[in-house]
């Protein structure tokens, strides 16, 4: 079994700055966050390889940055610069190589006021 526990949500004012961790309990190939937002489908925010290879939404690009650490199953979303579009649920997500089968953390509350 995979799990997947994230920290690091909580309220900023826009322009300003959070740090989200997600820690899964084994090695999983692709890690990164997606989100959403009341009434709107979940996306993907960003993700990162085992080997280090990004991927971003154009939305964040610029202003968000993941990075992973694969000694201890760690995944790091460092968001810049916020917006109030920003605001969502952010769920940490996992993959097996490849694998369809998604793994999903319990999500973290991130709002962005004006």
């Amino acid at each position: 079994q995979v799990h997947l526990v994230e920290s690091g949500g909580g309220l900023v004012q826009a322009g300003g700055s959070l740090t989200l961790s997600c820690t899964a309990s084994g090695n999983l190939f692709n890690l990164g966050w997606y989100r959403q937002a009341p009434g709107k489908q979940r996306e993907l925010v960003a993700t990162v390889t085992s080997a280090g290879s990004t991927n971003y939404a154009d939305s964040v690009k610029g202003r968000f940055t993941i990075s992973r650490n694969n000694a201890v199953n760690t995944v790091t979303l460092h968001m810049n610069s916020l917006k109030p579009e920003d605001t969502a649920v952010y769920y940490c997500n996992g993959r097996h190589f490849l694998s369809s089968q998604n793994y999903w953390g319990q999500g973290t509350q991130v709002t962005v006021s004006s």
